[in-house]
């Protein structure tokens, strides 16, 4: 298994045939283990103290391409020419249509590139290959196309709070478009952040609090203390550690194809059934957890991800975090489960599409998740099924939790069962995801004879479901939110808030800082 072919270097090939692994795979993760090294280092000698913004931009981008080389050799080609064809959209077409053709092609070149890797090169090889960045760069892009024209064409009373927090006033520089898609903090495994805190980390003004002067512009007002990520570093890297050692030990012995087994299906009771697709599916999960976390920690180590104090003064370094995993494990709805699974990329839905969608936005940001994720029917059987597990559970907490809140031990037990329905119906749903091709996946579907998709109907024919209310400030209908309970960017006043225990800037001063994300 470990002399599988590569397009990118071979140069270890030896450390690939001593821990037996594929070399994609060993190079994706030396490379990223070099990008924390280079990371402490871009933070400690090119802080933004020491350099200008020019070379800090310079450094970053060089850095993410050499690593993209040695990744996927001169198929990272491919990202220069998405996003240097993108940059040639948002300056020819102009700021009034840029989102809607950088959209268009961003996404198709995305498909082409997808299709013939699949269905040309390498049906099935389910490892690391250069789409993966690609689909970062495709968000950035995007992302990036909508806040242009939110900041450059649309009035500040048509944008809702985040989109105004988010929107760009002046189009970037070649350099500064390029250090955003391409750095090394996020070249290979993201994660997706959005320009306006790339720019605020990259000049150094992560850290200060601004406030808006008799000019309407952003003024500096006063600094704070630096605080160190080392602690929120370290503590990444040993969920990494202990991902990456469940992996390699454990999910092997546990595969997901065993669900379609024929003996086992003839053979194992419904018990067993139920068990063994919850541990497998859980089981399929720490090489995420390993990838993010990781990609998580190389930004933070580069001083990238700060996001304010939470109440008791504690530095918090989640601004980019995409998964939480106790939240995900301990889910009691499928919304609960969605908002923590892949954050950034749950945020990238909400803001080009299930907020932008007139018609039917849950069903529309479905689909874009499945064109956007790639060309395997697994993947789309996974979001069509999504699409009916999600409008159920929506439909059944809205009928029925309000009925079982009190006394706690009633709400205790609707917990626990909520948990269980809610494990078991993910793993059901993502089988295909894992599967990929359409004849398994459609063998698991008929050895459950397809019960969860037959319940979701009935609860929507049976179940009255309530409109969401999308453009308001609700966590139930319209957030994909970065977290639970105070992960999201607006406030109640259009404004930022910095939450911090410093007394060195008063209250009202944290209310107009710019940076920080934080709602109390």
């Amino acid at each position: 298994m470990a002399t599988t072919s590569t397009t990118g270097s071979t140069l270890l090939q030896p450390l690939s045939n001593a821990v037996q692994l594929p070399i994609d795979q060993v190079n994706f993760v030396v490379c990223q283990l070099f990008a924390l090294l280079a990371a402490i280092w871009f933070r400690t000698y090119l802080h933004s103290s020491k350099t200008s913004s020019f070379i800090r931009h310079v450094v970053a981008t060089l850095l993410g391409l050499y690593l993209a080389l040695f990744c996927f050799g001169w198929y990272a080609l491919h990202f220069l020419v998405q996003s240097g064809i993108s940059y040639c959209i948002m300056i020819i077409i102009g700021v009034e249509n840029t989102h809607k053709y950088c959209v268009v092609f961003a996404l198709g070149y995305l498909i082409v590139c997808q299709i013939t890797r699949v269905y040309i090169f390498d049906y099935g090889q389910y490892s690391a290959d250069f789409s993966g960045p690609m689909m970062i760069i495709t968000q950035k892009i995007t992302s990036l196309a909508y806040e242009i024209h939110d900041g450059m064409f649309r009035k500040d009373e048509e944008l809702t709070p985040s989109q105004r927090d988010l929107a760009v006033r002046r189009m970037p520089s070649l350099l500064e478009y390029l250090s955003y898609n391409c750095n090394f903090m996020g070249i290979l495994a993201g994660p997706l952040c959005s320009y306006k805190d790339y720019i605020t980390f990259i000049e150094g003004r992560s850290y200060q609090v601004t406030q808006s002067g008799e000019s309407g512009k952003e003024e500096l007002h006063c600094e704070r203390a630096e605080p160190s990520p080392n602690i929120a570093v370290i503590q990444k890297l040993l969920v990494c550690g202990v991902s990456l050692l469940f992996h390699l030990t454990i999910s092997n012995t546990l595969p997901v194809e065993y669900n379609i087994d024929e003996h086992f299906q003839a053979t194992a009771s419904w018990p067993t059934k139920l068990i063994y697709l919850y541990v497998s599916l859980l089981a399929a999960r720490p090489k995420y957890y390993f990838a993010w976390t990781l990609a998580d920690a190389i930004n933070n180590a580069a001083g990238f991800g700060f996001r304010g104090y939470d109440g008791n003064g504690e530095a918090r370094w989640d601004l980019i975090s995409n998964l939480r995993i106790q939240q995900i494990e301990m889910s009691t709805s499928f919304k609960m489960f969605l908002d923590n699974w892949n954050i950034q990329t749950a945020l990238w839905l909400k803001r080009v599409c299930y907020e932008r969608s007139s018609l039917s936005p849950t069903i529309q940001t479905f689909i874009l998740s499945a064109i956007w994720h790639g060309v395997y029917p697994g993947y789309y059987l996974t979001f069509l099924t999504g699409v009916v597990m999600t409008l159920a559970a929506r439909a059944i907490r809205n009928n029925i939790r309000h009925y079982f809140l009190e006394p706690p031990q009633l709400k205790l037990l609707y917990d626990v069962i909520t948990w269980i329905v809610t494990q078991i119906t993910i793993s059901y749903t993502v089988v295909p995801f894992v599967l990929l091709s359409i004849k398994p996946s459609l063998t698991f579907y008929s050895c459950w004879y397809y019960c969860f998709h037959i319940v979701g109907v009935l609860v929507l024919l049976l179940l009255p479901v309530k409109k969401t209310q999308r453009g308001k400030n609700t966590h139930e209908n319209i957030q994909l939110s970065r977290s639970k309970k105070f992960d999201e960017r607006e406030n109640s006043l259009g404004q930022n808030s910095f939450s911090t225990t410093n007394n060195v800037c008063s209250q009202n001063q944290e209310v107009a800082c710019r940076h920080s994300s934080l709602k109390q």
